[in-house]
């Protein structure tokens, strides 16, 4: 018990922070864009050299709610995977285990611990409530 608990005690409280660290990476490579902790944006074009979009039109996936969404995933969780040891099937020998929560939650609270571990993620589509696993 004592090994799982030092294990789960360097685990930080709450998952990466992606835009903190994307803006502390722009930071170290363009200073010059940087004005009060945040970025100048037309300055970042003119040290890119970007002379405006020339690039052709693609097509895009768009939806209402697709900025919030986008805002949710940099958005860090403070959520706490909790083991049901009780509810396991040789919890203390496997190497499998299951996650019931909210997709987005569960995926940032994993990449911490598991990046480049994890050889297989199922996710259970909502529709799929109540029925059993074939």
């Amino acid at each position: 018990m004592d090994s799982v608990r030092s294990e789960r005690d360097l685990v930080a409280a709450a998952s990466d922070d992606p835009s903190a660290a994307r803006l502390a990476e722009l930071a170290r490579l363009f200073p010059e864009v940087m004005t009060d902790g945040s970025v100048d944006f037309d300055r970042l074009r003119e040290v890119l050299g970007d002379t405006g979009d020339t690039r052709p039109e693609r097509y895009g996936l768009m939806w209402a709610g697709k900025r919030d969404a986008l805002r949710a995933a940099q958005m860090p969780s403070r959520a706490t995977l909790v083991p049901k040891r009780e509810q396991s099937l040789d919890f203390a020998t496997t190497h499998n285990i299951f996650v019931e929560g909210d997709n987005l939650e569960v995926f940032k609270l994993l990449h911490r611990a598991y990046v480049g571990r994890v050889k297989l993620i199922y996710l259970d589509p909502r529709y799929n409530i109540g029925n059993d696993y074939v």
